[in-house]
């Protein structure tokens, strides 16, 4: 049977890559593991003399190992047609306990509804077996385009003003 990388499956690459393998998957449910290095960018400033995983980072997991469920089991990504699962909302967010650089985490994720062209979702985050985080949030699916779409972050754009 040939191996199978998460890079199979979403479109994240490092840095941004934050789901090292998949443990286990079936249709409804998924679990993965991330290992967090004491050198991720995102623990460099968070916080210098006391660094842990930053609240977003821990929900980007769980968003990943969901989008590596929708696109395994229920997205049908063959041929001209590819899609990608984009995140749009999170509820009930609960931070439990922290984690650390060097920690190991498991991303359970669970397909909880599909509705229209909505997936609803629950997910837990557990450090040493405890939960650290839990979530639920809902993804929807995007084209898969070979170029990223035009943005205009300038100041102009965020007044509500063109030039």
């Amino acid at each position: 049977m040939p191996t199978v990388s998460v890079t199979d499956f979403i479109p994240h690459r490092p840095p941004m890559l934050l789901i090292d393998d998949i443990v286990s998957s079936c249709e409804q449910e998924i679990v993965c593991r991330k290992t967090f290095r004491d050198d991720e960018f995102f623990v460099q400033g968070h916080y210098p003399d006391y660094p842990i995983v930053p609240g977003v980072i821990l929900c980007e997991c769980a968003a990943q190992a969901g989008a590596i469920l929708l696109a395994r089991h229920h997205i049908d990504n063959r041929g001209d047609n590819r899609m990608v699962p984009v995140l749009t909302r999170m509820n009930q967010v609960r931070f439990k306990k922290t984690v650390f650089p060097n920690d190991q985490v498991e991303i359970t994720v669970r397909l909880n509804e599909k509705v229209a062209g909505a997936y609803f979702l629950s997910a837990g985050v557990r450090r040493d077996g405890k939960l650290a985080v839990s979530l639920e949030f809902a993804c929807t699916l995007a084209p898969k385009s070979s170029s990223p779409p035009a943005t205009n972050f300038g100041a102009s754009s965020i007044s509500g003003h063109t030039a």
